[in-house]
C-alpha cells in the first residue's frame, strides 16, 4: 500500500468546512493507504496563540477525528510534537531552501497581511515544516485543497533538491484533491469559511438547535445571478450535497431549475441532514474527552509508531549530509 500523510492544526472550534474538506476524506482513505494523520501543533504557534489552550484543543481534535471515523488501529494517529525528529529535518531542508520560494507562498503574503507587527520567522518557514512533516514518513500521496497545492510543490521541490545535492532519499509526494467544493461562509459566501468570522460557521460541537438556526440565518440569494446560481445558494446545496442523501438534492435542484424553490424548505431540510450526521460525532467526541487518559494512551501509542519512520529516515538523511557521530 501506497503511504499517506496529512496533518490538521489544533486552533479550535473544528467546523464542518474541516470536516468535509479534511476529516471525512481521512476517513475514507485510511481504508485504502498506510495512513499517518498527525494534529500539528507545532504549526500553530506560527501566530499569537493561547499556552494553556493549545493542550486542550489538541485533545478536542483527536476526540473529533475518532469520533468522526479515524481508527487508531488502521491509522497511525499522533501530535507533532511528540514527534522531534520532525523539527531537526525542518532546519536541515531550512537551510536547503531560497527565502524566494518562501516569499512567494500566496498564504505567507496573505496571512502576513492580516498580521502586520507580528509577522515571525516561524510564519514564513511554515512550507518548510510541512515538507518535513509529509517527507520524514516518505508519503507517496498527501490530501490537499487547492489552497494548499503550492506548499507541496514546494515539498516537492526540496525532496528534487535534497535528492540532487545528497543522494536519492526522499519520493515526490502526489497530491490527492479533495473532493467537495470548498465550503463558503453562512454569512458572506464569497468568503470561505472560518472560526476567525464570527457568524460564518457550523462548529463540530454545536447542538442541534445552534445548527438550524445558524442554516435559517445563511445567506441567499434573490434569484440567478447572469444565468448561474448565486454564491448564497450554491453554498447551501454544496452543503446539501455533502450531508443529504442523492434524491434529496435533486429535488431541489428541480425545484431550483423550475423557478418554485423556496429556501425556507432547503434550509430546514440541510438543517436536519446536518444535524442527523453531526449529532452521533458530538455524542462521541464527548465521550471520548469524558477518558482523556485513554486519549492520550492512543496518540502516545501513535506517536511511538511515527517516531519509529520517523527516526529511520533521519538516520539516512545524516549519513547521506555527513552526519557521522552517533545521536544519544
Amino acid at each position: 500500500m501506497q503511504r499517506v500523510f496529512s496533518g490538521i492544526q489544533p486552533t479550535g472550534n473544528i467546523h464542518i468546512g474541516n470536516y468535509l474538506g479534511a476529516i471525512k476524506n481521512w476517513v475514507e482513505l485510511q481504508h485504502k493507504y498506510e495512513s499517518l494523520f498527525c494534529i500539528v501543533d507545532y504549526h500553530a504557534i506560527t501566530v499569537e496563540y493561547e499556552p494553556e489552550l493549545l493542550h486542550k484543543r489538541v485533545l478536542e481534535l483527536a476526540a473529533t477525528l475518532i469520533a468522526s471515523g479515524i481508527d487508531p488501529e488502521k491509522s497511525v494517529l499522533f501530535v507533532q510534537s511528540s514527534v522531534p525528529e520532525h523539527t531537526e529535518l525542518t532546519w536541515l531542508f531550512t537551510c536547503i531552501t531560497s527565502i524566494g520560494a518562501l516569499e512567494r507562498m500566496t498564504q505567507f503574503k496573505e496571512k502576513a497581511e492580516r498580521h502586520k507587527g507580528a509577522v515571525f520567522a516561524g510564519l514564513m518557514n511554515y512550507p518548510v515544516l510541512m515538507a518535513s512533516d509529509i517527507l520524514i514518513y516518505k508519503a507517496e500521496v498527501v490530501p490537499v485543497g487547492e489552497d494548499q497545492i503550492q506548499h507541496l510543490e514546494l515539498t516537492r521541490e526540496i525532496a528534487r533538491r535534497f535528492n540532487s545535492m545528497f543522494g536519492e532519499v526522499f519520493p515526490e509526494p502526489q497530491p490527492i484533491l479533495t473532493k467537495t467544493a470548498r465550503i463558503m461562509a453562512l454569512n458572506d459566501p464569497t468568503s470561505k469559511m472560518s472560526k476567525s468570522i464570527e457568524g460564518s460557521y457550523i462548529a463540530m460541537d454545536d447542538d442541534d438547535d445552534t445548527i438550524r438556526k445558524k442554516i435559517r440565518r445563511a445567506v441567499t440569494d434573490v434569484g440567478p445571478q447572469g444565468g448561474e446560481m448565486g454564491p448564497g445558494v450554491k453554498n447551501l446545496f454544496t452543503l446539501l450535497e455533502a450531508f443529504a442523501e442523492p434524491a434529496l438534492v435533486e429535488r431541489f435542484r428541480a425545484d431550483y431549475a423550475n423557478q418554485t424553490l423556496r429556501y425556507a424548505d432547503l434550509k430546514y431540510e440541510l438543517g436536519e441532514a446536518i444535524v442527523r450526521a453531526l449529532a452521533p460525532i458530538r455524542e462521541r467526541t464527548f465521550d471520548l474527552l469524558a477518558k482523556q487518559a485513554e486519549l492520550m494512551e492512543i496518540l502516545d501509542a501513535g506517536a511511538k509508531q511515527a517516531r519509529k519512520l520517523a527516526q529511520a529516515t533521519m538516520e539516512e538523511v545524516r549519513e547521506a549530509m555527513g552526519f557521522k557521530m552517533p545521536v544519544a
